[in-house]
Parts: C-alpha cells; sequence; structure tokens
C-alpha cells in the first residue's frame, strides 16, 4: 500500500493511492498529476547515514570504518515531490544524493537486527541534496551542507513495508535533465535497513515518522538552476525536483562564507580529482 500526503482544498490530508488518483479518508479524489505533494511523512528527526554504499566507497577511493558514522538534518530542511531545492548566490557546489528512506512505525529502543524490521512502518525515494560550498566549516557536523532549507525532499509517497523489501536487490537510479547520473542497487549496501535502525536506536530512541536516509551509490555531482532532478527507486516511485535560483546571497556580515576550497572540490566532484581549473556547471 501505498500513501501521500497532498494539501487537498487548503487542508493537508493523507491519501491513498489507486492507480492515477488519490483517494483522501472522506472519498475525495483527485488525479496524481494535480495533486500538490507534501512530505509523505512528518518525522521529529531525520538521521543520515555517511557512507554506505560500496560503488561510493570505491568512488572515493577509501575503505569502509568498521561501523557507520552518521548526521541529522533539521526539519525544517524538509521538501516534497515536485518542490523547488534553493541554491542561495554565491554558492555553487549543490550536489544530489539519490538515496532510500527508512520510516519509523513505532516507538523503537535497544533492539536486535530482527526486531529492527518490524519497527520499520515503510519506505519512501529521497535527494540527501549537499551544499558543499560550508563544507570546510561544517564538514565535522555537516549543519549547513546538508542541512540548509528545502535540501531533503522526500517522496512522492510512502509505500508499507509488508509491501517493498529492499532485501529484494532494488535499483536505485539518478537522472539530471532525464541523463541516468547514478545507477545501483540496494544489494550494494555494506549496512541494511534494519542494521542502521538497531545501531541508531541503542541510543537514541526513535519515534513514529522518524527518517533514516540510508546513503548514496557513486556519482553524486553538482547541479545548478535550471536542472530537474529525479530519483527513481524501483518499486517506491520517482521523486522530481527542480533546481532553482536563491533571491538572496549568503550574509556576509556574520559567519563563515561559502567556499571552493581543494576539499570542497573534490567531494562536490567524485573524490580524487586533479583540479586544473576544473569548475561545477553554473546556470544563472
Amino acid at each position: 500500500m501505498e500513501t501521500r500526503r497532498i494539501l487537498l482544498e487548503g487542508a493537508a490530508v493523507t491519501a491513498v493511492r489507486d492507480g492515477d488518483d488519490l483517494v483522501a479518508g472522506d472519498g475525495r479524489r483527485v488525479a496524481i498529476d494535480d495533486a500538490l505533494h507534501l512530505p509523505p511523512v512528518v518525522p521529529g528527526k531525520i538521521l543520515c547515514v555517511h557512507l554506505n554504499y560500496r560503488s561510493r566507497v570505491e568512488e572515493f577511493g577509501t575503505t569502509l570504518p568498521a561501523a557507520p558514522t552518521y548526521f541529522s538534518k533539521p526539519v525544517s530542511a524538509l521538501n516534497a515531490h515536485e518542490g523547488a531545492i534553493v541554491r542561495p548566490e554565491r554558492c555553487q557546489w549543490l550536489n544530489y544524493e539519490g538515496e532510500i528512506g527508512i520510516v519509523i512505525g513505532r516507538h523503537t529502543r535497544n533492539v536486535t537486527q530482527a526486531q529492527a524490521w518490524d519497527a520499520i512502518a515503510g519506505y519512501t525515494v529521497a535527494n540527501d541534496y549537499g551544499l558543499h560550498d560550508f563544507r570546510d566549516t561544517d564538514a565535522g557536523s555537516m549543519l549547513r551542507v546538508k542541512g540548509s532549507d528545502t535540501l531533503c525532499p522526500l517522496g512522492p509517497g510512502l509505500v508499507s513495508a509488508d509491501h517493498w523489501d529492499p532485501r529484494d536487490g532494488m535499483r536505485i537510479r539518478t537522472l539530471v535533465n532525464g541523463e541516468v547520473r547514478q545507477d545501483g542497487n540496494t544489494a550494494e549496501m555494506e549496512w541494511d535497513m534494519a542494521y542502521l535502525v538497531a545501531d541508531l536506536a541503542r541510543t537514541i530512541s526513535l519515534e513514529p515518522g522518524d527518517v533514516i536516509l540510508s546513503g548514496t551509490p557513486a556519482n553524486s555531482r553538482p547541479v545548478g538552476p535550471g536542472d530537474v532532478v529525479e530519483v527513481e527507486v524501483e518499486g517506491l516511485g520517482t521523486l522530481r525536483n527542480r533546481i532553482v535560483a536563491g533571491p538572496t546571497a549568503i550574509r556576509e556580515d556574520v559567519g563563515a562564507q561559502p567556499t571552493e576550497s581543494e576539499e570542497v572540490r573534490s567531494t562536490a566532484l567524485g573524490g580524487d580529482w586533479e583540479y586544473r581549473g576544473i569548475r561545477a556547471p553554473r546556470r544563472d
């Protein structure tokens, strides 16, 4: 079963997908193409694993740690299917990262991996955008890199864990303007969904609606205003967003400023690069 949250006649409602329609609890119907989508869940927190897909590890020319490491995105970064992703002025290193979001279904604390599967309500498509212009100052916390407004679109819907199983080896692709840029499979994840849930729940109480982003395959790259980015996950659907230019620049009178260091460029362009004047595709 797939549910979606939409804005229907001014109210946020949960609707069930019925073919090409969405059906609200009171029976009202709206065509999917006409629906105004909201994030499919309202999480209290969004937790994200760093490296997890083997192709991404190989791309960076590194090795995985003995156990996963994590960062968080604030809920103010939430966005939805067909929502605009804002790249602020004076920033150019905005990268897509197609991912699968794990949605928690019940209070979860101190569980085994077997029990963790039962704690998962379902899954959604996600794009863990990163504003790498701030990587030099926020690399430890990833706060502005991954937590700036609009940088966490989820959707279009939530598919029940009873109807979708990542252990079946599900394909995940990211397309930019119709061209495939990322192409991976859940079979290449080092740590599966239940491991991530059980690991985090050792010390953090997970609540219904909380989201865990489970990692991205190789080939995350910068995008700019005008680009349309789609993340397709087999059995979960397609999350589509357009990149737009922010109307205001990052303030210069406070805080660290956007940078274009070797670390910023290396991360945005895929790891072990020789820089020789390479620049991100900038569209104004």
